[in-house]
């Protein structure tokens, strides 16, 4: 039996992602921040919730305790994430270069990055006795460096500084985890411009088109890749 942790679950993408990978036969722990919230949508799934807020180092080692004592962990998702103002504007005035600020940047980072840093620090030695280990962390299109300066394309049409600067720094976080841990396989993915709340479902597509990739890394096999940027329909470029 797999078990799977997805950190920012019981809505969104995490939601979706989790009841896929319910009917796909894994152990799923649906970590949230409120545990209201989150034992009401490990019910309706058939999934287990535990209390986890990627910004609190104490709620991190409390859900790694718990999950260990029931056995362990195999598959980590990393989908708790944040826009901050960016998800609330399109305005550049508001979020643009002109108008960030480090304590912008600050919120965004603390949950973006920050928050993958430690809950992957918490869990690697739970992941590194698992016999198939792998990490998928949530990334964005934004952070891709190439469309972000390719004219003509949604990235660069962007102006927005803390989200995708975040989202950049997940992807090199993510290839030097890979390179560090060699026994696991560890990515990011580009769900796509999904309808949810961190963009005030603005977003073009469904949950379920943008989970598809997130429940597809889940799944890799030990010879699958890793270290590498993908979405539904292939690798992404840096």
């Amino acid at each position: 039996m797999t078990t799977t942790l997805i950190t920012g679950a019981n809505k969104g993408l995490g939601f979706e992602s989790a009841r896929r990978l319910v009917e796909a036969g894994h152990t799923v722990y649906l970590g949230c921040r409120d545990a209201e919230r989150g034992r009401r949508a490990a019910e309706h799934l058939g999934a287990r919730s535990v209390v986890l807020d990627v910004t609190d180092d104490a709620s991190i080692a409390a859900a790694a305790a718990i999950i260990d004592s029931d056995g362990g962990l195999d598959v980590l998702i990393n989908n708790a994430g944040i826009a901050g103002r960016e998800g609330q504007t399109r305005d550049p005035a508001e979020i643009g270069a002109a108008a960030v600020t480090a304590d912008m940047m600050r919120e965004v980072f603390d949950t973006n990055v920050f928050g993958i840093v430690r809950v992957s620090r918490a869990f690697l030695p739970l992941l590194d006795r698992s016999a198939a280990p792998v990490v998928v962390n949530v990334s964005s299109g934004l952070a891709s460096l190439t469309n972000v300066t390719t004219p003509g394309t949604p990235a660069y049409a962007y102006l927005g500084v803390a989200y995708p600067a975040s989202k950049a720094a997940v992807n090199m976080v993510t290839v030097q985890y890979a390179k560090a841990f060699p026994a696991m396989r560890i990515n990011a993915v580009e769900p796509g411009y999904t309808a949810t709340d961190l963009n005030g479902h603005q977003g073009i597509q469904t949950v379920e088109q943008g989970a598809e990739i997130i429940v597809r890394m889940a799944q890799l096999n030990p010879d699958g890749p890793t270290g590498g940027y993908f979405d539904a329909a292939g690798t992404l470029p840096w």
